[in-house]
């Protein structure tokens, strides 16, 4: 059988961007208005280049997070172009660091570039790269802390665009104003949709359990993190005592905390960050831990990259879609009657748009 031999990774090309958010996403903490994001182009000795793309959450991260990256170029200069390999190497490297934070951004950049890479270099999708097909997944939109009328309006908006699920940010001072926000949502989407609502860590668990006897007759999808991330005591008490299934996984750093809140029973469903979780490499174990544990999988941001993975996932739920990143993509990921398509993806399917990059670059 013949050999070929792995193209070989030549260097490493960063660059930070803030990217102005087309309709600002209000959330319990203030207003997202532009994505602080960084660049990640993977050079290999035989032309081929991979891409990926990892959001800070704030510009105070956007600098100290490309110079960390672009710092780890000397750890895989002249490496074989082998994920998984590199993964463990590069683990290693950082044990007593810690692989969490900006050195866990930084390393997941590194590993999604590498994927997308390789898949280019084998000229075919992530999907298919990793022996799967593409599949169409339900997807759901985003709709922020905006009000009864304005969350109301958002939802709509996503049910004419096709979606089957639309998800709101909740947590306002009382829970009868988070109930009004779901019933307006319900009244202007019909009982086709899906709704799920985050609380983005807001309440103690005791507030969680008072406010999700309210909710619990109002037919959501899923609550999501009612409580801090890493209680995953408290996660557990509150989804013992909802019927509601409860949503965590989002801020999951890499598949240990995940196995720990699986310990917990602290959630029903569970939804990695393919930039928290530890990339493509993470999210495989992820879906992995998940197949074992017979628990549905969903994704948090990362939609292009998050939409072929979910294809190979063997409990794949929904899909979470943003548009936040389409203005410097040159193919951003295609949803056609409320699914995600990968059909005729190439790589991860993060590829950028040069002139947008080159505008919005800082």
């Amino acid at each position: 059988m013949a050999h070929t031999e792995s193209p070989t990774i030549h260097s490493l090309r960063v660059r930070a961007v803030r990217v102005p958010t087309q309709h600002p996403h209000q959330t319990a903490s203030g207003a997202v208005s532009e994505s602080p994001l960084v660049l990640t182009d993977v050079n290999t000795d035989n032309g081929v280049v991979g891409h990926s793309v990892v959001f800070t959450y704030t510009p105070a991260a956007l600098k100290p997070t490309a110079e960390l990256i672009q710092n780890f170029e000397t750890l895989v200069k002249g490496e074989s172009l082998v994920p998984i390999e590199l993964e463990q190497k590069l683990a290693k490297r950082f044990r007593l660091l810690g692989t969490q934070g900006l050195v866990g951004i930084a390393l997941s950049a590194i590993d999604m570039a590498l994927w997308d890479a390789l898949a280019r270099s084998h000229g075919t999708s992530l999907v298919r790269l990793l022996g799967g097909i593409e599949k169409p997944i339900p997807a759901y939109g985003a709709v922020g802390y905006d009000g009864v009328k304005g969350s109301a309006k958002v939802a709509e908006d996503w049910a004419k665009r096709g979606f089957s699920g639309v998800k709101a940010k909740i947590g306002y001072p009382t829970v009868q104003e988070d109930v009004a926000v779901v019933r307006a949502m319900r009244k202007a989407v019909g009982d086709s949709v899906a709704i799920m609502v985050d609380y983005n860590q807001s309440l103690t668990p005791s507030e969680a359990v008072q406010r999700l006897r309210m909710l619990d007759d109002e037919g959501l999808t899923w609550v999501e993190e009612p409580t801090l991330a890493h209680d995953y005591a408290g996660h557990a008490l509150i989804a013992r005592a909802a019927k509601t299934p409860i949503q965590c996984g989002e801020n999951w750093w890499g598949i240990l905390d995940m196995q720990h809140a699986i310990d917990a029973q602290a959630s029903d469903f569970v939804m990695p960050d393919v930039m928290k979780i530890g990339g493509a490499t993470g999210w495989l174990r992820a879906a992995a831990l998940a197949q074992a544990n017979n628990i549905l999988l969903s994704n948090h941001l990362w939609p292009e990259i998050s939409a072929q993975l979910l294809c190979v996932t063997p409990t794949a739920h929904w899909l979470e879609y943003v548009d936040w990143w389409n203005p410097i993509m040159s193919e951003p990921l295609q949803i056609k009657n409320g699914f995600s398509r990968v059909d005729g993806a190439t790589g991860t399917g993060v590829a950028w748009d040069e002139k947008a990059v080159e505008r919005l670059s800082v």
